[in-house]
């Protein structure tokens, strides 16, 4: 499978990982936990299996940028958590930022 098929797994593994962290409530409860720590392998294991053909920090740069992005709108919707202009702005670089690496970047392959 190429790197950013693997990279595209771990991003949605560590989006479903952290939307269960919150709903653990500080590991107070168990499925949401165990959730939490299954994606969370599943994530690093894949994000490993990217790198061995993508580069450290793109695969960085785009598992992180993309995560933000994806939590940020999950946490909107699910849990009303809703940003000010500057962190609408902040969100809005962000996702320039993995926009030009995509586009752009010819180490992304």
């Amino acid at each position: 499978m190429p790197g950013m098929a693997w990279l595209a797994i771990a991003i949605v593994a560590e989006v479903i990982a952290t939307t269960a962290l919150k709903a653990s409530d500080g590991f107070r409860h168990t499925a949401p936990s165990v959730i939490t720590a299954i994606g969370y392998g599943i994530a690093f294991w894949c994000m490993s299996q990217a790198m061995r053909t993508v580069p450290v920090g793109i695969v960085y740069a785009l598992w992180s940028g993309v995560g933000i992005v994806l939590i940020t709108a999950i946490a909107w919707v699910l849990y009303r958590q809703v940003l000010d202009t500057p962190g609408l702005i902040g969100i809005g670089l962000i996702l320039a930022g993995v926009i030009v690496i995509q586009v752009f970047s010819k180490t992304t392959a």
